[in-house]
């Protein structure tokens, strides 16, 4: 197993966000992680990310625990992230953007960056070569010079992908990556998400929009009220009753 959860939970103020969650993901999976609003599946991104420290639990991640350590360690170890809201450099442009994400292949510190030596030009000039490379993959190479504020929302989203890619991950989270989107874009986005798959990198999503989920997913996880209430394959969580319940209420 690529990521593996067990007995994962956070409180808050004594409430469990997420309560003994147990998930395992294969390398070169997509998976999704889906549920109603409140259900607790960006609290457990936040979680495995190290951006909130879990209560209790194990998270191992390429056979080592990950356990509470920080946000950028986490991302050296191979797992990268996108957000439910934007968080691109607005200020910058879309290769600078990408060039951020890439920033754990640099080995110069402040000092290389002032004196600018022909090691720290060269490396500079690699990751250069890299952003331009990554949104050529997502489809926005003909926007690398503009400002990431400039690009439409569904190039936007491209474009936190392609900085989410540029660190070399080798586990992806997307959180709600087609939020917004219009079905052309999200159609888009699909196949995007498909051709990362094929460069061997592992995706787990957070998406509402159940076109994509079934569309793409090779096993679904499902949460409610912090809680896992089934996983499977797209056709077996379909037709699960307490998925049904979850979305719909009881009849």
């Amino acid at each position: 197993m690529l990521l593996q959860t067990k007995n994962l939970t956070k409180t808050f103020g004594g409430l469990a966000a997420i309560d003994n969650i147990d998930l395992a993901i294969k390398q070169g999976e997509i998976a999704s992680l889906i549920g109603p609003n409140g259900a607790g599946k960006t609290t457990f991104f936040n979680c495995i990310t190290g951006i909130y420290r879990p209560s209790k639990g194990e998270i191992i991640f390429n056979d080592k625990n990950i356990y509470r350590l920080k946000p950028h360690t986490i991302t050296s170890q191979g797992m990268a992230r996108t957000f439910q809201n934007i968080r691109l450099f607005p200020e910058m442009t879309a290769m600078e953007n990408v060039m951020v994400g890439g920033h754990k292949r640099g080995t110069y510190g402040i000092k290389g960056a002032i004196m600018k030596g022909a090691a720290v030009i060269n490396e500079e000039r690699d990751l250069s070569s890299n952003a331009l490379s990554l949104l050529d993959f997502v489809g926005l190479r003909k926007k690398a010079s503009l400002w990431a504020r400039n690009l439409p929302y569904g190039e936007q989203r491209k474009l936190e992908i392609a900085r989410a890619l540029a660190s070399e991950p080798l586990l992806l989270l997307l959180d709600e990556p087609a939020a917004g989107m219009n079905p052309k874009e999200t159609e888009s986005l699909m196949e995007l998400i498909k051709l990362i798959r094929g460069k061997g990198i592992t995706i787990l999503l957070i998406e509402h929009d159940m076109k994509v989920v079934m569309g793409i997913s090779d096993r679904i996880f499902v949460l409610d009220h912090g809680v896992k209430i089934a996983e499977g394959l797209p056709h077996e969580v379909r037709r699960s009753k307490k998925v049904i319940e979850a979305y719909l209420g009881k009849g």
